[in-house]
């Protein structure tokens, strides 16, 4: 595997970038759905109209809802469930928390492999060739020796230099979309801030990566879990030696190597996942 290392302003060649290429779109009214790279993931939705609050419903077994700015550029929107059928609805806005259907489309997905998803960027998890965040993850992965230890070097970098925002932990409110160069740069961020920049980090050194959503107890929580190839998808993905643990980079970093906290993110039953991105 050729890692790609580059200075600020240059593109990481390695880094997959999402396309609306055209060869299979359904236009409702204001709404476009490109569903053309399917098979690599994920669907590109745009709205032209005049409202401004969208709504896009992604369902396989589990439905994801997403805002879609109604600024006429495409967003794209991963197919977190892997290969089947899915139905793409949008939404506008009619009152209060009533909307109306503008768009309704079936989408049968035989993706190339079951990780391919989540190496893409996408609206929760946000990057490019020429992010901050990748080339920092370049920078925190020089020197390793392998994939674990790009894994590990980019976790460390994580809980070393992000601390938690209890400010704006205290005000979050819904619709919350993580800016992971802007995390990385203020150096402060919430669970969802620590779990996205670290997925982005991680997928621009082409290691797939889930964005995990759920609880831990009956806190709603974020962390992230990792494709091995030797073993596939793991959301124990710390090994001390002896044991795999969660990576959980918000309880890491906030924890100041409390005893408790290791104990507790070792013990995976404390985790409950809801969505991943």
């Amino acid at each position: 595997m050729i890692f790609m290392f580059a200075a600020a302003g240059t593109a990481f060649a390695a880094v997959l970038t999402p396309q609306a290429s055209g060869t299979e779109v359904n236009t409702q009214g204001s709404v476009t759905l490109d569903s053309s790279n399917k098979s690599q993931g994920y669907i590109m939705v745009k709205y032209s109209g005049g409202n401004d609050k969208i709504k896009v419903q992604i369902t396989k077994g589990t439905t994801y809802t997403y805002d879609l700015p109604a600024d006429g550029q495409y967003v794209t929107f991963p197919l977190s469930e892997g290969s089947g059928s899915y139905t793409v609805k949008v939404f506008e806005h009619v009152s209060g928390n009533q909307y109306s259907q503008a768009m309704s489309q079936s989408v049968k997905a035989d993706l190339v492999n079951n990780y391919i998803t989540f190496l893409y960027p996408n609206q929760y998890c946000n990057f490019s060739e020429y992010s901050a965040a990748v080339r920092t993850g370049a920078q925190a992965a020089a020197g390793a020796t392998d994939r674990f230890d790009i894994v590990k070097k980019i976790f460390y970098y994580v809980i070393e230099n992000i601390s938690y925002d209890d400010a704006l932990a205290a005000n979050v409110t819904s619709g919350y979309i993580p800016d992971v160069d802007a995390v990385l740069a203020k150096r402060t961020g919430i669970c969802f801030d620590y779990a996205a920049l670290m997925t982005a980090m991680l997928r621009g050194q082409d290691i797939p990566t889930k964005l995990v959503i759920g609880y831990t107890g009956s806190i709603y929580h974020a962390w992230v879990s990792i494709y091995m190839e030797s073993q596939g998808w793991v959301d124990a993905i710390y090994f001390d030696g002896t044991n795999w643990s969660l990576m959980d980079p918000t309880f890491a970093s906030s924890s100041g190597n409390s005893a408790a906290i290791q104990d507790y993110v070792k013990n995976t039953s404390n985790y409950t996942q809801k969505y991943c991105y």
